[in-house]
């Protein structure tokens, strides 16, 4: 870590490096310096643009000017399967009485900020370790069947995790998806990966965002996986609907979007995700 440190100008001794658990994909340290403190990330096991996905993504969201993230001081491109590492800054506070607010004011922001006319991205991510491909769409629900789900449901296929009457009535709901949910809803950059391990609390209660997947699209898909697992307060979500009110639909369309998440948990983590990915179906998958 020593050496990748002194490429960013740092040169003063390591004083700590302290293990932090908590991911399931990488290893994550707290590392101290004499001059600094930082959060660094190393992995071997992922592509070799992984990191620089991740740098991308907080760039994007940094450039709306709307909610805080992490600075990436360096990030490895690795060449085979070496060792890469990621370095950024070290976030630290406690929230305060104004965290849950600031959070969904700041996270409304970010969705009502105009900067794209098109659905999707120009490049690919990753969502946990799955990669995920990206092109431009006019259509959001040409968007969502053709580059979310339908990709997961082919891996789930591979896996033996999508058959019979689960895979049917996927299917069914891949051919009907236009009945759910909207072609042309406005575009937001969507951090993509919104569950309440990916945001934190920095100084004077100040939230930051971490980890994410970016993408653009319609803004009730990041909030319906703010609802699958938790982590949000009660004032995130009023306050972001003070600033950019959910559409009367959203319960409607809320499982399918929360489906795209359980199908990548289900393809990374197994089957205790399938009754969930089972109840949605059972609603909308018709057979």
């Amino acid at each position: 870590m020593h050496e990748k440190l002194q490429l960013i100008g740092d040169n003063s001794p390591v004083q700590l490096v302290q293990p932090i658990a908590g991911g399931d994909i990488n290893q994550a340290y707290y590392v101290q310096t004499a001059e600094k403190h930082y959060f660094i990330k190393t992995n071997q096991h992922v592509p070799a643009d992984f990191f620089k996905m991740e740098a991308d993504g907080l760039e994007r969201i940094r450039a709306t000017n709307t909610i805080a993230v992490p600075e990436v001081y360096y990030y490895d491109i690795a060449k085979g399967y070496e060792e890469m590492v990621l370095i950024m800054e070290w976030v630290e506070g406690n929230k305060s009485n104004s965290t849950g607010r600031v959070l969904g004011e700041n996270l409304a922001a970010l969705h009502l900020a105009e900067t794209s006319s098109s659905y999707g991205l120009d490049q690919t991510t990753f969502v946990g370790e799955l990669t995920q491909e990206n092109i431009w769409y006019d259509s959001w629900v040409d968007y969502y069947r053709e580059m979310r789900l339908r990709p997961q449901m082919e891996i789930a296929m591979e896996k033996g995790r999508m058959k019979g009457k689960r895979q049917k009535r996927m299917e069914s709901l891949l051919v009907n998806l236009d009945q759910y949910i909207p072609k042309t809803p406005p575009v937001s950059l969507l951090h993509g990966d919104l569950w309440g391990g990916n945001w934190l609390v920095g100084k004077d209660g100040e939230p930051y965002l971490i980890d994410p997947s970016v993408v653009y699209g319609d803004h009730l898909f990041e909030i319906a996986f703010t609802e699958l697992f938790g982590g949000f307060p009660a004032d995130f979500y009023q306050s972001y609907q003070a600033v950019f009110p959910l559409e009367n639909y959203y319960e409607e369309v809320k499982p399918i979007y929360q489906l795209f998440y359980l199908l990548v948990h289900l393809n990374l983590f197994g089957e205790g995700y399938g009754g969930g990915v089972d109840r949605i179906l059972a609603r909308y998958g018709k057979l």
